[in-house]
Formats: structure tokens, sequence, C-alpha cells
């Protein structure tokens, strides 16, 4: 397989290099090294590549006014974009690349203003990837397995086979994808583009089966989001009877039609045969994958301090704003002509109000995820040990994820704030080491604190998400006496309380069976409600990482 793989991958360069713009480009996935080298070297000669880092600017990449070369010469000099002269445009570390800037990229691909990209993903993780919306116009995606063979760019000659017309090959390929479960009309149309492109590379003006076959190898695998099943042999459908009023010329094109076609099942066994290793598995890691930005999971606010830098906006100067000098020089200079003519005498750059443009910064805050534990009851040291598990291994991706983990268990009467919001894991343990547990189930009690913790987190700037812990048999009231139904009211109070201020929640039900009283408490938190009997640590980190995108 790896030295197939590799095969492919110089077939795909070489079809690259045929038809770069109407193929869009490649992802490949690899580490920087030699390997990784020899694949660049094989990307089409006719147009010089250009190295196009995931942080361009907008006047980088679209073109804007020059302002040194504007001030220079006292009048507009435009500065020309990326792509104004014609290149082959390479992305290193891909995966980082911004969905901002993927959308960019995907609107002048649209417009056909790029002559082709390569996306280089060095991701680690399955999560760390280009983004979809570039990925998606970009036909091939290049992973070779293993280190390179010595004859890798040695392509093997495609077989001769029956011709097929282009009508008849772009339904082919429709209905091939459609049985992969990819549901963009992109990619049949690259595959289409990829078959034609093989007919140039041999030579040849005609589409053949061997093209078609060879382009959904190509352009399906890593788009395929089911694995077809083999259909039975038991009870075979009836043919279908011919239309009444058909012509003899219509039956004669519809026999020829099935005769030059290819065979269904080989095209879906040769896309089956390079499907990535592990695909059901890589699908539903990436519906629930974390997101690990490293600039923090909560809420976004936009200041002109710090952060993340957003365009600026015009805006006056009030002793608390920023000025983005650069951008106010370039609103001004298309302006000195005429300025320049109504004041003749004053010195300098002529500047105006309106001209003024103030920096914004987008800040993202670190979450904080306060688990809600009940230490009540038989099964208390059980839950405890999960929740002391889960939060052990959510803490070990702290540093990347910038969360912060709290505990509160609640027993007895009453609460308590066991571990107070930390990214510490050695202070964690140490906290961990040894909690009480026993008594009654103020459920209440524990949504109060867990409440107020949350408010005193969102004060300094944290995003809190509440994680509730408990089997839902709630029997002290906020109160601390023993009374079940008004303990079932506070508790149906507090979560109201809770979904008014906007924190958001998880319920996890940890009794044996699923508990109505939990659901329904779920539903006023408006939170997410999961059933997990009996589960262990790795079980419950796994439902608060798919739940909460942690």
């Amino acid at each position: 397989m790896s030295t197939e793989s590799w095969h492919m991958a110089a077939l795909a360069l070489q079809l690259l290099a045929v038809d770069p713009a109407g193929l869009g480009g490649a992802v490949i996935r690899m580490r920087a090294g030699p390997d990784r080298d020899a694949l660049l070297a094989r990307l089409p000669t006719t147009t010089p590549l250009r190295k196009m880092p995931p942080s361009i600017s907008d006047e980088q990449l679209f073109g804007g006014i020059d302002l040194p070369a504007t001030l220079a010469t006292a009048r507009v000099v435009h500065g020309k974009g990326f792509f104004e002269t014609a290149c082959f445009a390479v992305i290193p570390m891909a995966e980082r690349c911004t969905a901002t800037l993927a959308a960019k990229l995907s609107s002048l691909m649209d417009q056909s203003l790029t002559a082709g990209i390569v996306a280089l993903d060095e991701g680690a993780e399955p999560d760390e990837a280009v983004p979809a919306t570039l990925a998606e116009r970009l036909a091939f995606h290049i992973e070779p397995d293993g280190r390179r063979p010595d004859t890798w760019a040695k392509i093997p000659a495609a077989p001769d086979s029956p011709d097929v017309s282009v009508a008849d090959a772009t339904i082919q390929l429709t209905v091939l994808a459609s049985t992969f479960g990819i549901g963009s009309l992109r990619a049949p149309t690259l595959a289409l583009r990829a078959a034609k492109a093989h007919a140039r590379y041999t030579g040849r003006s005609n589409l053949t089966e061997a093209d078609i076959e060879i382009a959904a190898a190509l352009v399906f695998p890593h788009r395929a989001t089911i694995i077809p099943q083999e259909e039975t042999a038991s009870d075979p459908l009836p043919p279908a009877p011919p239309e009444p009023d058909a012509p003899d010329e219509a039956d004669g094109q519809d026999k020829s039609t099935d005769m030059t076609l290819p065979e269904g099942d080989m095209l879906i066994a040769a896309v089956k045969a390079l499907l990535p290793p592990g695909l059901l598995d890589q699908l539903v890691s990436t519906r629930t994958s974390r997101v690990s930005s490293g600039a923090g999971a909560g809420r976004t606010r936009t200041g002109n301090r710090r952060g993340r830098p957003l365009p600026s906006r015009p805006g006056r100067l009030d002793g608390t704003a920023r000025i983005d000098l650069v951008a106010t020089l370039r609103a001004a200079a298309p302006w000195q002509p005429i300025r320049r003519k109504h004041q003749p005498d004053r010195p300098g750059l002529l500047i105006r109000p309106s001209d003024i443009r103030l920096k914004r910064y987008a800040e993202q805050s670190d979450r904080l995820l306060i688990f809600c534990v009940d230490a009540s009851g038989s099964a208390a040291m059980a839950r405890l040990g999960e929740a002391k598990g889960a939060i052990e291994l959510l803490l070990a991706d702290a540093y990347a994820n910038r969360d912060h983990v709290a505990l509160i268990a609640f027993r007895g009467t009453g609460a308590e704030i066991l571990l107070p919001p930390t990214r510490s894991l050695v202070q964690t343990k140490r906290r961990l080491s040894a909690l009480p547990g026993g008594g009654g189930t103020p459920l209440a009690a524990g949504l109060h604190c867990a409440m107020g913790l949350a408010e005193q987190a969102t004060g300094r700037g944290l995003t809190p998400t509440i994680i509730l812990i408990t089997d839902g048999r709630a029997n002290i009231a906020l109160d601390g006496n023993a009374n079940r139904s008004q303990a079932a009211s506070d508790a149906d109070q507090m979560a109201g309380a809770l979904r008014a201020s906007g924190i958001s929640s998880l319920v996890l039900d940890m009794s044996n069976r699923p508990q109505p009283a939990l659901q329904v408490l779920g539903k006023i938190l408006n939170a997410t409600y999961v059933p997990l009997p009996r589960a262990n640590a790795e079980r419950l980190t796994d439902a608060v990482t798919a739940a909460l995108g942690v």
C-alpha cells in the first residue's frame, strides 16, 4: 500500500500540472522533510510557486493602496494583490488557516482568479486540518504511507478500455459520489476534470473507463462519509419493464450506454480500496472533535486593547480607543490631491476626522468547567472517584485549551467548593486525594453554590460551564430541611435562575436507570442531558468533550 500510495500521489501531481486551475490544487498532509520536498518538486513548473503565510493580510491578498509609494509620490499608487501575477500558491501550516482566510480564498477560486493552491497540512492530530471550505475546492488529498520508494515517480500506464462519453461519465461519477455519501456536487465535477486531465496526460482526447476509475480513486476516497455495504444476492429485483411508447432508437441508445459505462461495482471497489484506514473512527471523532486553539474556548468579546486583531473601523478619539495609524493614513491618502488644492499653504499630510480608524481586537476568554458532583448516599465514593478521574484527564489538556477546572461537592445539608478554579494538575491531585462523601442530597444547594462560583468567574473574564453529576434524587431543601417535594421545587427554581443568568450547563445522569426528574431539570436548565450509568472516568470525559466541545 505504501508504494501504491506514492504512485497515486505522483499521478495526482502530474494531473495537477495538466490542469492546475480547473482542479484547484491539492492538500498535502505530511510533515516537513525530504519526502515532502520531493513531492513539491513535481508541482507545475509552468507557473511560479509562491508561499502564502496563513496570516496574510487583506492588502497583501487583494491589493490596495501602496502607502509608502503614495506618500512618496503624493499620488495614489495601488499595490498588487497576491494573485495579480499568475502563481501557484503554497500555504505552509495550512491547518492554521482561519475560516475567514479560507472563505476569501474560496471566493477567489470560485471567480477563477487563482492558478492553483497547495495546502501543506502539518497537523499532528485528526482535528487539525485544512478548513473544509477550502479543502472542498481542492481536487486531491495527498497523504502517502511510509517512506518514499525509489521508483515512486514511475507511474504505470493505464490499461486500454472502452470509450465513455462526457455525459455518461458525469452520471457515473455523480452516482458514485452519492454511493459514498458525498453530498457536494464539486466532487464529481472535480473528478470529471481529473478524468479529462488524465486523458490529456496520456495523449488522448477521448475519455475511457480507465480515466474515470483513476479520477474516482484520486478524488473520492478522502471525501467519503459512508462505506457502502455489499448488497445481498437473495431476492434480486426483477428487471424494469420497458417504456410502452419508447421508440426503437431510444432502446438502442440505452443498450449502448450500458455497454460503455464502467461497471459500478468495479468503481466502488476501486474507491473502497483507497479509503483511509479507520474512516468510521475518523468521522466520529470529527463530529465530536475538541477545539484546541490554544487561545481560549469561551466567549469572544470585542475590545480595543488586546486580543486577535480585527479590521479597524472609523471612529472618534475619546481617550479610550487606540488609533490605527496605518489604516488612518491609507484612508487619507486618496484625498490628498483634492485637499491640497483647497489648502495649498498647509504643510504635511492633511487629515480629517473622517479618516480616523480605530483598532479593534477580538479577545476570547478562557473556559471554566465547574464540576458539581453529588457526594451523597451509598454510591458517593464511586461518583467522586469518576469525577476525580475525569477532572485529571481534562486537566491534562488544560494548557493547550486554556481551560480552568473547579469542583463542588454537595452532600448532607449543603455544598462546598472543594477545588477552586485552577489549571494546576499538581494542586488538583492534592485536593482530590481525600474528598468526603455520604449523607443527604441537597441538589438545590449544589446548584446555588455552582451559580455563585460561575458569577464570580464571569466577573473575572472567564466563561463558566456547569457540569452537574448526580442521580437526581434530591431530598434536602435549600434551607437544609429534609423535605423531598420542597427539595425538588427548590432545585427547579435554582435551575430556572441558572438558565436566566445565561450560564451554560451539562447534566450527567449517573443513576442505574435514567431519571425522568433529571431530564426535566435538564430542560429547565436548557442543558444537554446525558445518561451515563456506571460510567468510568474515560466515558465521563468523552461525554463532556462531545457535548461541550472542550
